[in-house]
Formats: C-alpha cells, structure tokens, sequence
C-alpha cells in the first residue's frame, strides 16, 4: 500500500512531448492557418497607432533612444528632450485634450514605465469609461531616472535629476535630485550628486 505522497507522485501529469515529424506538422499547419496571418495583420495594426503614427505626432529632441515595443496615446501632446531613453513596454499617455507629457534630456526609463496625463472619473456614474475624464499634465525633469514598472500619474512633476524606485506609483510634486519610492511615493533619499557637479552639469546638459 503507498503512502499519499507516493499515490500523489504516481498520479502526477507529465508534459507531452512531440516527435520532431509532429512539431514539423504543427509548424505547417499554423503557416496554412488563415487565422495566424488574420491576427498577424491585427498586431501590424496596433504597432502602427500606438507607436510609428504617435511619434509622428510628438516632438523628438535628437538622440532619442525608444523601444520598438514601447506605445504612445495622443502624440500631439508628448515632447521627448534630447538623449532620451524609453526602455521596452513603456506607456506614454498624454491626455486626450490639452494635457502633456514633457520629458526632460538625458531621462532613463526602464522597461514597463507607465505615464498617464489623464484617467476616468469615477463617481458620475457607470461605466466608467462613458464618464469625463480628468487631465493635468506631467512634467519629468532632466536626469530622472524611472525605475521598472513604475507609474507616474495625471499631475506628477519630477525636478530634475529625482530617481523613482521600481513599481512606485507617483503623484504629485518631488524637487531636484530626490530619491522616492513606494506606493504612494515618498521621499526616502537624495541623489548624492556634489554640488560642483550639479552646476557643471546645469550648464552644459541643458533641458
């Protein structure tokens, strides 16, 4: 008689595994499958307006560095500074009427930053998204330096210079150099920049 850890290790589910001749077959038949290059037309699509017609849209500084999987919501109202990089899955979305995203020089996203100049109200009714939504642009300084997967929101303003830990969640007012983290985020730290090299930087690396 087994114990119940054995009957458990006797009853488990291994991975089928496929011949070569049957992954050969699978791959023909997904070449021939109308439905892979239906959707295949889907994804061009969607690359085409959340990324290249959105930039067309934006104003670029040269030198800027953007992730072919990164996307883009009401280009018109996104300036990128020079020397810019927007790391893999980034998410600018600047508001639909007035307000902007506006990104400082030499700013470093890491992969999956979300930035949203608007979102949808919540107390006028259901669905959400047949209610108005509330804009305020946001505004990341020079040097600023967004950890992954962090979310910056409707209103945010970084001084420049300000680090975001990973997965924070920002709203509102932070100065120059600041080190903030959490969600909400806080303050934790300062940036330790020497004050000789904040002004020499100041001058020569312009927003």
């Amino acid at each position: 008689m087994m114990d119940g850890n054995a009957a458990q290790v006797a009853d488990g589910v291994h991975k089928v595994r496929r011949s070569r001749g049957r992954r050969l077959l699978r791959l023909l038949g997904s070449a021939c499958d109308p439905r892979a290059w239906a959707h295949l037309v889907k994804i061009v699509n969607f690359y085409n307006y959340t990324h290249l017609q959105e930039l067309r849209k934006a104003r670029l500084a040269p030198g800027v560095n953007i992730s072919p999987t990164a996307s883009f919501a009401n280009g018109q109202n996104i300036e990128i500074g020079p020397r810019v990089t927007l790391g893999a899955h980034c998410q600018i979305w600047a508001g639909p009427g007035r307000a902007r995203v506006v990104i400082g020089a030499d700013a470093l996203f890491a992969p999956d930053v979300m930035v949203t100049a608007s979102g949808y109200r919540y107390n006028d009714g259901a669905p959400v998204t047949a209610q108005a939504m509330d804009e305020a642009d946001v505004v990341i300084g020079a040097d600023c330096w967004i950890g992954r997967g962090a979310i910056l929101l409707a209103g945010s303003r970084l001084g420049r210079g300000v680090v975001v830990g990973a997965h924070s969640v920002v709203r509102g007012e932070f100065p120059a150099y600041s080190v903030i983290a959490g969600s909400p985020a806080r303050i934790v730290s300062e940036r330790l920049v020497p004050e000789c090299g904040r002004a020499e930087w100041d001058a020569t690396r312009p927003v």
